[in-house]
């Protein structure tokens, strides 16, 4: 009897591994958790003891939700005009914002810039460099004009250093580049683990929220682009951030993800150049190219980025392929959708010299277009490509088309013709029923591809009309 108790003891007592993701538990350590499938996330426990948690004394009295001074939670601006539109008016004291994006687009010169800007008399910011020395963030502060005597600037990798440097500075923004480079020496773990970006993370959200005070932490990301650590990392801080754009452009996006303190269809653009990075409070012109003349293969559209209309421009070239299998190239635009749309064309709009030739479609100044309002003039830009046939002067098209070839309604049409208005385009190809046309602009409903592609030239219709009859004997 002693033998059998003494070995459902140590049964009960021998430790056992959970995955710190999901919460599935095994009786061995692996690598992988088979249940989320996630890595690195099974750690050691020991048998869970029995305890209960008496009643503290609390930190403050419940009050009703009216006597609850909501001043305190008043956003302060970061002296930066389209990060405050993101945030929804700037960072409210004791909020956490998660600021994520690739290497090289332009968040380490963002973030020196906001801690510039931010610094006051009343207000001091300490910034704390995790990746690069206190002499190489000088150096871009000088480059980019983002110096402050009342910026504080450190270089450490520790956890318990960067709490000191909280107390001795006391500021009232700190930005933290980056929280997979910063260790705590109480955990064991390489920094940027799954256990030590936790830890970190969790005493700055309380540093934070107990000082009153505003914090900033850059993020690495994945090859697929998520956020590099546990979800909850996501879950912990109150805005995330993502810093969106091509290396190869001057355009960069800032799109919130998640805010509890405004909306989450909020983008703020900038343009990245050698003196640093400024916000662009009205980009439209980076996405388009002003000619004299219209020019075969391009057509206008508005996207919305957010609740924002940009004007972007749509470019097709079509030539005659070398090649048993033509090319289909593209950029800045979706490559299932460009051929969904040469589909259309080919089977709706009876264009058929599209099939054989090579197509390279894109967009101007590095934009992407992902939503449906851009098949239009995707659709007629690839027409007038095909036909040699510029599209009219000042025009813009709007609409998701269909396989039936049916034009589609798209959400804001209102706000995209204003803004399309107001940038001195006159016609507009939009689908049925658009709502209030702004002053001194013509609108085309059109209902399918076929109203759509009218607006090219009547004679180039009817020589490709000709050309595509059967031949009479």
């Amino acid at each position: 009897m002693a033998a059998r108790s003494s070995s459902r003891s140590s049964a009960k007592d021998r430790p056992s591994y959970r995955c710190t993701e999901c919460g599935w538990t095994t009786a061995k350590w692996l690598g992988r958790c088979p249940e989320c499938q996630a890595w690195g996330t099974v750690e050691e426990f020991g048998a869970p003891a029995v305890r209960t948690t008496a009643p503290g004394r609390v930190t403050s009295a419940a009050l009703p939700i009216g006597q609850v001074d909501g001043r305190q939670a008043t956003a302060r601006s970061t002296g930066v005009d389209e990060l405050d539109r993101v945030l929804g008016g700037g960072l409210v004291p004791g909020a956490v914002a998660l600021l994520a994006g690739e290497p090289g687009v332009g968040k380490s010169t963002l973030l020196l810039d906001v801690a510039a800007k931010a610094a006051t008399d009343d207000h001091r910011t300490l910034y704390v460099t995790a990746e690069e020395s206190a002499s190489q963030v000088r150096l871009r502060a000088d480059r980019i004009g983002a110096l402050s005597e009342h910026l504080y600037l450190a270089a450490e990798t520790d956890l318990s250093a960067v709490l000191g440097h909280l107390d001795s500075v006391k500021p009232s923004l700190l930005i933290l580049d980056s929280v997979q480079t910063v260790a705590s020496p109480e955990i064991d773990g390489a920094p940027g683990g799954m256990a030590q970006v936790r830890e970190v993370a969790g005493a700055l959200i309380r540093a934070s929220k107990e000082r009153g005070m505003s914090t900033l932490l850059v993020g690495h990301v994945t090859k697929d682009g998520a956020i590099a650590g546990p979800r909850l990392l996501e879950h912990l801080v109150d805005v995330v951030l993502h810093f969106e754009g091509d290396r190869h452009a001057r355009l960069r996006l800032v799109r919130g993800v998640k805010n509890r303190y405004g909306a989450t269809d909020e983008v703020g653009c900038f343009e990245l150049h050698d003196e640093g990075i400024t916000g662009l409070a009205d980009p439209s012109g980076l996405f388009l190219t002003r000619r004299a003349e219209p020019v075969p293969g391009t057509c206008l559209t508005v996207t919305l980025e957010g609740r924002r209309p940009l004007v972007a421009e749509v470019q097709a070239l079509t030539v005659d392929s070398q090649i048993p299998s033509p090319r289909r190239t593209t950029s800045g635009l979706e490559t299932s959708r460009v051929s969904m749309m040469l589909a259309v064309l080919e089977q709706r709009g009876r264009i058929s010299a599209l099939g054989k030739r090579d197509i390279y479609s894109a967009t101007v100044g590095g934009v992407k277009l992902s939503e449906p309002a851009a098949d239009l003039a995707v659709a007629l830009a690839l027409a007038s490509a095909a036909s040699d046939t510029p599209l009219p002067k000042n025009l813009v098209a709007i609409g998701e088309v269909g396989l039936a070839g049916e034009v589609r309604r798209v959400t804001g049409v209102q706000r995209r013709l204003s803004e399309a208005a107001r940038l001195g385009f006159t016609h507009a190809l939009v689908p049925s029923d658009p709502g209030r046309v702004p002053d001194g602009m013509r609108v085309l409903e059109v209902a399918d591809i076929g109203d759509a592609l009218r607006v090219l030239p009547r004679r180039e219709r009817a020589d490709r009309a000709r050309k595509d009859a059967p031949e009479q004997s």
